[in-house]
């Protein structure tokens, strides 16, 4: 992992934290009988269940190559990153938006409402928490990119999930004590009702959003442009590479694969070759720890 991030910390941080949070919402839905704490206190039993699956990824992807893969098991974690995302989007924002659709017809008033507001109150510090370790490790491999460069460029599956998870988890408590605050003021549930479905939309969007990230993971995705663009200067370095014709990289879990195509200094025989090219990749792995695979082809032409 780039820059000694650490996405199981992270992992650990929202599992702990959610689980927290869900104990604390189920109790407070069943006493109040909130509509929004009750989709809030779903949602986060389910984003402790992702990060259980998140970790099964994890796990799953530290598997040694075999002669059926490989390249590995790195592209598990993509699979249960986007089985998070399916989670999220039905789990959580499916079931918000139909127990809001149904307290919006059948809405009942809100009971002891002060302990919906305080422990809302109390999961939002849990989850800023949460977010802040999500931060803490993205930061770390983010350089300096935008947040949202970042979120769009990451090959880093399992960071984009905790982040969205989290997002949406403290969006989504501000929308449920927003909207508990004003059904307790206004004597209205209605609103209670309005912020299920808020929350359900805000979740059906994230996940979403995740899943078109870690779909483009799935399909095949080239390392980080920055990694390939500096594979592609020490290639040119070397004083025994005249031309790079082609150079691919895939990313495979944590790993990348590097094929590069090299138009070689004229005059040298098959074994010195064969040398320069062992003694580049030597080299490329010390500048670029991440690779995993090297392929180099010497040719004439592209």
């Amino acid at each position: 992992m780039a820059s000694g991030s650490n996405p199981i910390r992270a992992i650990f941080y929202a599992f702990f934290a959610n689980l927290a949070i869900a104990v604390a919402k189920t109790a407070a839905a069943i006493y109040t009988g909130s509509s929004s704490m009750t989709a809030e206190a779903i949602h986060s039993f389910a984003d402790s269940g992702n990060q259980l699956l998140l970790l099964v990824g994890l796990k799953g992807a530290q598997k040694p190559s075999d002669q059926e893969h490989p390249l590995g098991y790195g592209k598990v974690t993509y699979f249960w990153s986007f089985i998070v995302a399916l989670l999220l989007f039905s789990v959580g924002g499916l079931f918000s938006l139909y127990e809001g659709w149904h307290k919006l017809h059948d809405s009942g008033p809100i009971e002891n409402g002060w302990v919906a507001l305080v422990v809302l109150g109390f999961s939002i510090v849990l989850e800023a928490i949460s977010m802040r370790g999500c931060l803490v490790e993205v930061n770390k491999i983010r350089g300096n990119q935008s947040l949202w460069s970042w979120l769009y460029r990451s090959r880093n599956s399992e960071l984009v999930v905790v982040f969205g998870e989290d997002l949406a988890a403290l969006v989504g408590l501000g929308l449920a004590l927003l909207f508990v605050t004003v059904a307790l003021t206004t004597g209205n549930p209605v609103y209670d009702a309005y912020g299920s479905i808020s929350i359900g939309i805000l979740l059906v969007i994230v996940a979403l959003f995740v899943a078109s990230r870690v779909a483009n993971l799935l399909i095949g995705r080239s390392a980080d442009p920055d990694v390939t663009a500096a594979i592609a200067r020490e290639l040119e370095r070397s004083p025994y590479i005249l031309e790079v014709f082609n150079i691919i990289t895939l990313q495979v879990g944590p790993q990348i694969m590097l094929a590069a195509k090299l138009r070689m200094t004229p005059g040298l025989s098959l074994g010195e070759a064969i040398e320069h090219i062992n003694e580049l990749e030597r080299h490329l792995r010390v500048q670029v720890p991440e690779l995993g695979w090297l392929f180099m082809e010497p040719d004439c032409q592209d």
